[in-house]
């Protein structure tokens, strides 16, 4: 095995990708986003293999005779590497390269590596890091051919104390320097990212009265092409998976007297493996803490239901299953079939369509987050003194003023204000407001 995994990068290797599944195929091409990722790390796809399963081989996933065509295929197309769109044991990749006589990656390793490649921040290649070696740590048994036992002092040798005092006795096997050595620098990795955390953590929390919003969404559903269309924010772009990994939250104002903070998160993908989710968790703290996520799907994808369906499985495994979502149909400027369009704005009946490409329909969408930012409309009354200036430019700004009272030293006001600017106003006014039913 250690004879084809010197690396996991596949970058400009010749790659036959595989998927094997347990129910019939219907005839699509159940490997166009394996092949997306593949050609994302750099790899030319040069041949597919799909194939329908009755079990799941122990040995090999795919069992010795499709193993035996795959060899075929392989020496065909001259390839340099076999990718699975399914997770495998050690065991069974280590098989599979016996056979097929070519490095084979899982579907996890692929991600891992596209991870690594595209990690540019200091936290970002920390996080990935540390999830490519909490990926290896439990694998470390059946990986290397290397894990003999080193000899001690007198574990052979004619002098029978090369390694000195301290070093006799049977030795140490390698896989135990392995662990040790792995398990050390998870620990270190953790330490470090803690520290970072801890820092985005205060960062956030310092954010505490201003509405956040958050993009999510499937990798390159076009988040970033929003956030740069919104804010300027010159978020790197590319039309590729996982393009961007890191956090950018910029100040944003759809409408007049409304403020909010906007950030992008990392692209969620099926599958995503979960040591990726875990390390990566505090990055989708922006997530966790938002008042209202942005749910960007790319409507010119035939899959995008299942994405929607990753998507959300995510939003739950780190805690966001019940938050506030505005779902966003983008792309429409190139959807391929109308069906699709209609289909998703009957499924999501309050979603907004929009192309964060042209521009198209962002007007719609600052309208839409403005609502959802006021919430329902109150009306209320307040009563204040005249030299109250600031309580009055509040809800100039952010209601509707229906009537004004004066009296000699005071105003009562009547308007009409967002639920959600309620806790503000009591804020700087605690006393004399109103609720008109």
């Amino acid at each position: 095995m250690e004879k084809f995994r010197q690396t996991l990068k596949v970058k400009k290797e010749r790659a036959v990708l595989v998927a094997a599944v347990l129910r019939s195929l219907d005839g699509a091409d159940g490997l166009s986003e394996l092949t997306a990722l593949a050609e994302s790390a750099g790899a030319v796809v040069v041949d597919k293999f799909q194939q329908k399963i009755r079990r799941i081989n122990p040995s090999t996933y795919i069992g010795k005779g499709k193993a035996e065509q795959l060899e075929t295929r392989v020496k065909r197309f001259r390839a340099d590497v076999v990718i699975f769109d399914n997770d495998l044991s050690p065991g069974q990749i280590r098989e599979l390269e016996k056979i097929v006589g070519a490095k084979v990656l899982d579907r996890s390793e692929l991600i891992l590596d596209i991870f690594a490649t595209r990690a540019k921040t200091k936290q970002a290649k920390l996080q990935v890091e540390l999830a490519q070696l909490e990926y290896t740590y439990p694998r470390l048994t059946r990986m290397w051919s290397h894990l003999d036992t080193v000899a001690g002092a007198g574990g052979g040798t004619t002098a029978g104390a090369v390694g000195g005092i301290g070093t006799r006795g049977p030795g140490e096997q390698q896989l135990e320097i392995d662990r040790r050595l792995v398990s050390k620098r998870i620990t270190e990795l953790k330490r470090e990212l803690t520290k970072i955390d801890n820092r985005r953590i205060r960062e956030i929390e310092a954010r505490h009265g201003l509405f956040k919003i958050c993009l999510v969404g499937y990798t390159n559903a076009g988040k970033s092409t929003l956030l740069n269309k919104l804010t300027d924010a010159d978020v790197f772009v590319e039309d590729r998976l996982f393009a961007t990994l890191d956090t950018r939250t910029r100040r944003w104002i759809p409408a007049k007297g409304v403020e909010v903070l906007i950030s992008d998160t990392v692209g969620f993908v099926k599958s995503l493996p979960h040591q990726l989710v875990a390390s990566f968790k505090a990055t989708l703290e922006e997530a966790i803490n938002a008042d209202l996520l942005l749910h960007v799907i790319d409507v010119s994808n035939q899959d995008s239901i299942n994405q929607i369906e990753s998507v959300n499985n995510v939003l739950k495994e780190i805690g966001c299953g019940k938050k506030p979502i505005l779902e966003v149909l983008n792309k429409v400027d190139v959807v391929k079939t109308i069906g699709n369009l209609d289909m998703l704005q009957t499924l999501y009946p309050d979603a907004v369509s929009i192309s964060a490409k042209t521009g198209f329909g962002l007007d719609v969408l600052s309208e839409a987050i403005t609502a959802k930012y006021k919430g329902s409309e109150l009306m209320i009354r307040v009563e204040i003194s005249l030299s109250n200036g600031k309580i009055q430019n509040f809800l100039r700004a952010h209601g509707k003023i229906i009537n004004e009272q004066y009296g000699e030293n005071s105003v009562i006001i009547e308007a009409g204000l967002g639920r959600n600017q309620l806790p503000e106003l009591k804020r700087l006014h605690p006393e004399n407001i109103e609720i008109i039913e």
